[in-house]
């Protein structure tokens, strides 16, 4: 009879001689993640760290004395949530109906901000090699967007919606 220890280095033996080679070494690809969604008509990304929800738009309370742009606040889950449309804010036109619009939440610091975007289009993934930068974007929009990722031929830009945050338009809501 076998001792347990030999027995495991037999088997550990036996194990190595019948191991198959490594695979090839390939190139891992590294990718960007963002959520994709319309905004006038534009297709965007935002970086998926960005975004911590996405919402049907909610029953909205809304607030005397502030911009247009500014749709009012709503209870998500106990908190208060100011809710902006984006395309209003930015001086486009929204090309959606009310269904197909959602309301991406962003966290910046303990704030929460939702904001009314056209549609949702999921989670995008783009090759870190193609990212692009952006030359001749709409003037709306062109303060909040520098660079973008190409993907079968088309180009996404990448909202940068912390810049938007800190803009100074955006935090002027007082008429």
């Amino acid at each position: 009879m076998m001792h347990p220890f030999a027995r495991l280095l037999d088997i550990a033996g036996r194990s190595r001689s019948n191991a198959s080679a490594l695979p090839q070494q390939v190139e891992a690809v590294s990718y960007w993640r963002g959520v994709g969604f319309m905004l006038a008509g534009h297709h965007f990304a935002a970086e998926m760290g960005e975004v911590a929800e996405i919402l049907q738009p909610p029953r909205l309370t809304k607030v005397p004395g502030v911009r247009s742009w500014v749709l009012g606040v709503a209870n998500v889950r106990g908190r208060l949530v100011p809710v902006m449309d984006l395309a209003g804010l930015l001086g486009l036109p929204s090309r959606a109906n009310w269904r197909s619009r959602r309301v991406l939440v962003i966290e910046h610091g303990d704030h929460l901000t939702g904001l009314l975007v056209d549609a949702v289009l999921g989670m995008q993934q783009f090759a870190v090699d193609r990212r692009t930068e952006l030359q001749d974007q709409d003037e709306a929009f062109a303060k909040f967007v520098s660079h973008g990722f190409e993907r079968e031929d088309r180009v996404w830009p990448v909202f940068q919606l912390q810049e938007l945050l800190q803009a100074p338009e955006f935090l002027q809501i007082a008429v």
